[in-house]
């Protein structure tokens, strides 16, 4: 793992949250800001945060065009909550942001922050976790060759496509690294 570069996108959200975890895992992280530091790095987590602002920004910064790009080229991207919200080809509300990852997402599921929990996951190759979910999304369908990681009350919370992720929680407010490695393990 050591030498691996993981940006973690730095617009708003739980970016320095992420930052420690990808420390924790042995591996240097970078906050990207501007699409030209993308180049160099092994992989880029979107953090969670308010999709419609990190979208906007995105944008604004050129970013999202970026993104797609690399992604595409086999850069590995994990996006958490809002991040997983950006990943999807469609929403049930508004226009999709990125439109990697072939499922449609539900916007603020589980309600709003005073609905949010934390309850123990089971995830395929991972195992058992705490998830946090705070106005959570989670995935309504998945087709192609997006494939379900685990399922949290009939409903899907984790989602990979190749070298793509997504959960609906928040893997960087707990202790356990397992996912942040899992991911590491993808760059």
């Amino acid at each position: 793992m050591a030498g691996k570069r993981i940006g973690v996108l730095a617009l708003q959200g739980a970016f320095i949250e992420h930052e420690a975890c990808l420390k924790k895992c042995g591996v240097e992280a970078v906050q990207i800001r501007k699409a030209e530091e993308i180049e160099g790095i092994d992989g880029l987590i979107i953090p969670g945060g308010e999709s419609t602002t990190i979208g906007r920004l995105m944008r604004e910064y050129g970013l999202d065009t970026r993104i797609i790009e690399k992604a595409r080229e086999g850069m590995p991207v994990w996006g958490t909550c809002a991040g997983m919200i950006l990943l999807a080809k469609e929403l049930d509300t508004d226009e999709p942001w990125l439109k990697l990852m072939d499922m449609k997402v539900k916007r603020n599921a589980y309600g709003r922050q005073v609905d949010s929990f934390e309850t123990e996951l089971d995830i395929k190759d991972i195992g058992k976790i705490k998830g946090v979910f705070i106005r959570a999304p989670y995935v309504e369908k998945v087709w192609g060759e997006a494939e379900v990681l685990c399922i949290h009350d009939d409903k899907i919370v984790m989602v990979r496509q190749g070298k793509l992720l997504a959960t609906s929680f928040h893997p960087e407010l707990t202790d356990d690294l397992k996912i942040h490695q899992y991911f590491v393990e993808l760059c």
